[in-house]
């Protein structure tokens, strides 16, 4: 993806260790600091900085919306995907014995404000089986009573990517008042998008897009728009903030534009644009080209060692990311450190996360650590 002048001029860092660990904090580029730099210039003019602030802000709409193939009114921010899908059980209403879906390979920020939601609905849990989930347990949880089918198009915890148009079909035959959600977190950035036609997508900003902590990207398809309004207090996303009647009403603004409830976090959205920019100078379609390649010979040194994948390794669920069981062994750690080789290690798994600016020299390395305790 990257030619090993400008990997180093971008991340200088990367030559000295191998990464394996978007999944839980991506690695920006070196360049995105003139973003805080731009960000500090702005605000050190006062209130006369707001409209650089406020430009910047859907300037970086434009900029995620070229991302997604979206227009950039169906584009907004927030602080965090928590606080996205809080603000979309606002939106979402469960009447007498109405069902929510989600799944078990989902984070908790998209499974859990359903399980606290003040309309209590039944939550219906879609299991995996050996890292898959399948289609015809899904057909058995859903009916006219469903209001929401949540999922993550790549899971968190295994890397599965769901097959999205078999799945999308069958939630719009069986389910047809179901909004449909998708957690593209692990996904942004890494590969070329297949949901859009999803009722809302949220997408952190400090994994795989290069941003920093403090951003959610949201987009809500503009057919989904006025089916999804946030019953929130706040200001930014009211369409009568400042009228004469605020204090007898609260009118949100429709889709994307009512999730940015307060003053945005601008230091934040400042970072992220800039991600986004640097992957789109780039080309999704490149990063993923690039990486997928690495994640098949991750797999297949895998393989070589006897170590079974928590989840398939097939083009159509095939994501930037592989787990699989590992025993927390301290020696082991301890010698991924000593060689430099940052993966996620925890609670009997081992995850490995490959963006494009991994190399095969990262993915060799590791393996051949594996090799050491197989």
């Amino acid at each position: 993806m990257l030619d090993p002048i400008q990997r180093e001029a971008e991340f200088p860092g990367l030559s000295q260790r191998s990464y394996l660990n978007t999944a839980a904090e991506g690695i920006p580029p070196l360049s995105s600091l003139d973003a805080f730099r731009q960000y500090q210039e702005d605000k050190l003019l006062g209130m006369d900085g707001r409209e650089h602030l406020f430009q910047l802000f859907n300037d970086a709409r434009s900029s995620a919306a070229n991302l997604l193939s979206l227009s950039a009114e169906e584009i907004s921010f927030c602080s965090s995907t928590s606080e996205a899908y809080n603000l979309l059980a606002s939106a979402v209403e469960f009447p007498g014995n109405s069902e929510a879906v989600i799944t078990n390979l989902d984070f908790p920020s998209g499974a859990t404000p359903w399980l606290r939601h003040p309309d209590k609905p039944i939550v219906q849990l879609w299991e995996h089986q050996n890292g898959v989930l399948k289609l015809d347990d899904l057909n058995e949880l859903l009916n006219e009573r469903t209001r929401l089918v949540q999922v993550s198009l790549v899971s968190f915890l295994t890397g599965y990517r769901i097959e999205w148009e078999p799945f999308r079909d069958l939630v719009r035959q069986l389910a047809p008042s179901a909004v449909l959600a998708v957690d593209v977190t692990q996904a942004a950035g890494r590969i070329e998008l297949d949901c859009l036609d999803a009722d809302c997508l949220f997408a952190s900003g400090y994994k795989w897009l290069l941003g920093s902590h403090g951003s959610c990207l949201i987009a809500i398809p503009k057919a989904s728009c006025h089916a999804l309004t946030v019953r929130a207090g706040g200001w930014y996303h009211l369409a009568n903030a400042f009228d004469e009647d605020r204090f007898e009403r609260a009118e949100s603004f429709p889709g994307a534009a009512g999730f940015a409830v307060g003053m945005p976090s601008f230091p934040a959205i400042y970072s992220l644009k800039h991600g986004i920019d640097f992957l789109r100078s780039i080309g999704v379609g490149a990063i993923a080209t690039h990486a997928d390649r690495l994640v098949s010979q991750l797999h297949e040194g895998l393989q070589s060692l006897g170590v079974k994948t928590m989840s398939p390794h097939q083009p159509e669920n095939s994501s930037g990311i592989v787990s699989f069981l590992s025993a927390s062994d301290a020696e082991l750690n301890a010698f991924l450190r000593k060689h430099k080789i940052h993966v996620m290690h925890q609670a009997g798994r081992m995850r490995v996360a490959v963006h494009g600016y991994n190399t095969e020299e990262d993915i060799a390395g590791f393996l051949g650590v594996l090799k050491k305790f197989s």
